[in-house]
């Protein structure tokens, strides 16, 4: 992964196969090229099954043997997930794996035959030949905890989407039955307005019940926060609500199953926090980077499911690549052209490290004076987006020095960057 251009040049010698893979659902197709590009053998096509896998691996053999090569490299196009199987199969199977970016198939398909066609039986020769050229970046298949982390983020990310079309759709609801709901409960979620739903939603159901009754019925479960105030409050509202008045037998047992669905959504989150917390502690240095404010469980185990083993990184500044906030520079001769993130490598680890310095910046004083630092001093301030950016830059760096050496957090080794220019003019 952390090979340069030349470097990867060098992993394919004479004594190397080159198999160039085109991923599909439900069939592959794979050509086999020597370090020089010539093509050795014909077009192989193998299913994705355990037999498909096993031919494919005969077929590899097969080509080595009959050319006297030792050494096996296999590149593929990351489709979707249907190449997920056929390289932990690689994986163990002890075949090396690399995976070349679509979009430079995308543009170098031209090159052999100066036709924009796309088969199946042309795409594995041009990833072959970008495997050759040293275009390719070695795959990263987290396993252990790493690889539950990643699965209990992507359920839990699922989970919260699916709560949210849920809310979205009571909230319709509400729009069209008891638009005045919000103006006595400013969150519906909270424990009364949630009673309410579900006992008494319609607003001539309220009405009909009276606010005594109403506030009975509330004291049942609710001990506090709740008084005759908010009782006279609801039923008045309801009295004059200007929600719909047709088809309120099938509007109530819509809300109910809404309701209910809500409910599995929220206990199925409450299950996933479980599983993060307890897979964070298998992970060294998860618990001193929950310590940092601002910071909480889940953009803990999104970060560490996105950077996997730490171990693979020899320096910080390979995972500010690897989640695409590397700076980079369009120049051309005396045109120099605005300095960006290449945005480039695991976007939602980009995302993440983003969403989260928001509130870190609002919570943590460290990163809070720091961010005011770097948008008001005199030389070179930057805008609000870019010292954010920055502050993602930094907060990997702590990351990688909390999980890799086991240190605490400590928010005034942070103010170095502050205090230093103030030295320098001392």
């Amino acid at each position: 992964m952390n090979y340069k251009q030349n470097e990867k040049i060098l992993q394919v010698t004479e004594k190397t196969l080159v198999v160039g893979v085109d991923i599909a659902k439900h069939t592959q197709y794979c050509r086999a090229f020597n370090y020089r590009g010539l093509e050795l053998g014909k077009v192989y096509s193998f299913s994705n099954d355990r037999s498909g896998f096993d031919g494919f691996k005969e077929w590899s053999e097969h080509l080595m043997k009959q050319n006297d090569l030792d050494k096996l490299i296999i590149g593929m196009e990351p489709t979707a997930h249907y190449w997920w199987n056929l390289a932990e199969y690689c994986r163990d199977n002890v075949m090396k794996i690399v995976l070349v970016n679509p979009f430079h198939v995308h543009r170098s398909k031209e090159m052999d035959d100066n036709s924009p066609t796309k088969n199946d039986r042309k795409d594995p020769k041009t990833i072959a030949k970008l495997v050759i050229e040293g275009r390719y970046v070695e795959t990263y298949m987290p396993t252990g905890v790493y690889a539950e982390l990643r699965s209990v983020v992507r359920m839990y990310d699922h989970v919260i989407g699916c709560k949210s079309v849920v809310e979205n759709k009571i909230l319709q609801w509400l729009d069209n039955y008891f638009p005045e709901f919000t103006q006595v409960f400013g969150n519906w979620e909270c424990k009364s307005g949630m009673m309410t739903l579900r006992e008494f939603p319609l607003p001539s159901m309220i009405v009909d019940l009276g606010e005594t009754k109403v506030l009975e019925i509330w004291k049942k479960e609710i001990k506090r926060g709740v008084g005759k105030k908010r009782a006279q409050e609801l039923v008045e509202v309801a009295s004059r609500s200007v929600g719909s008045k047709e088809a309120l037998k099938m509007g109530v047992k819509e809300l109910h199953y809404l309701i209910n669905e809500y409910d599995v959504y929220v206990m199925q989150l409450d299950e996933i926090k479980t599983e993060m917390e307890s897979l964070l502690k298998q992970v060294p240095g998860a618990k001193e980077a929950l310590k940092i404010k601002g910071m909480g469980l889940v953009t803990v185990a999104g970060i560490l499911a996105e950077i996997g083993d730490i171990s693979r990184f020899q320096d910080a500044r390979q995972i500010q690549k690897y989640a695409g906030l590397n700076l980079v520079e369009t120049s051309s001769g005396n045109h120099k052209g605005e300095t960006t993130i290449s945005k480039r490598g695991r976007k939602r680890l980009r995302m993440m490290l983003f969403r989260v310095m928001l509130p870190i910046v609002a919570n943590n004083a460290e990163f809070k004076q720091l961010h005011n630092y770097y948008t008001s001093r005199k030389e070179n301030p930057l805008k609000k987006k870019q010292s954010l950016i920055l502050l993602c830059c930094k907060l990997i760096r702590i990351l990688y020095a909390m999980l890799t050496k086991g240190v605490e957090y400590d928010g005034d080794r942070l103010m170095k960057d502050i205090r230093r220019p103030q030295e320098q003019a001392a």
